[in-house]
């Protein structure tokens, strides 16, 4: 992961069996976009990692399933989201009015094309740059409570074994990305670019 600080230890979180590696916080990540157009090649629910209608990089949280890193995407709030459901899929933060967590969607990704958000307000950010961050500081703050963070880990985990081990509802596997093809293209461009997993 492209950050400055120094890497801190990863304690395991056990789910199913499976060990879970995390950081003691979840952070904010971009995922590079380069990386996402090669990967919609192969599955179209991929998303287009660029930049939003506003003109920001699209945001997310990194977690370890597979020993593969994934990236799940974050979205603004929308008033669509108050009258929404949680389901495994998707996680509302704050009950919509921070917006959501699209797990449907998550891709993996690997660790040297990941940067780290630095969402700290500064003197020189505009009344809009301050505002977005302090929508950021607290979805972060949301994400990383013990209940929401083991909720976050739990969705994640039991969809990615419910869409490749198991028999999803005909509508969830439409909305999912095919993980198991997708960690394949994981693996490959890390090959042909010479870079870690």
């Amino acid at each position: 992961m492209r950050n400055k600080t120094a890497a801190g230890k990863m304690p395991a979180l056990i789910f199913q069996k499976e060990i879970y590696m995390a950081t003691d916080r979840l952070s904010f990540f971009t995922i590079d976009s380069s990386y996402c157009h090669y990967l919609r090649q192969f599955d179209l629910r991929v998303p287009d990692n660029g930049f939003s209608k506003t003109g920001r990089p699209f945001v997310g949280i990194v977690f370890k399933i597979n020993d593969y890193h994934y990236y799940a995407s974050l979205t603004s709030p929308k008033d669509k989201h108050k009258n929404m459901v949680n389901a495994i899929d998707f996680l509302k933060i704050n009950d919509g009015t921070w917006g959501a967590i699209n797990f449907n969607n998550m891709i993996p990704v690997p660790e040297g094309l990941l940067t780290k958000i630095d969402i700290s307000s500064l003197p020189t950010n505009t009344k809009e740059e301050l505002n977005y961050k302090n929508l950021l500081q607290n979805q972060l703050s949301w994400c990383n409570s013990i209940k929401n963070k083991s909720a976050i880990l739990k969705n994640a985990t039991l969809l990615y074994h419910r869409i490749t081990k198991g028999k999803p509802h005909h509508n969830l596997k439409i909305r999912c990305c095919d993980f198991i093809v997708l960690e394949q293209q994981c693996m490959d461009y890390c090959k042909f670019n010479n870079i870690s997993l």
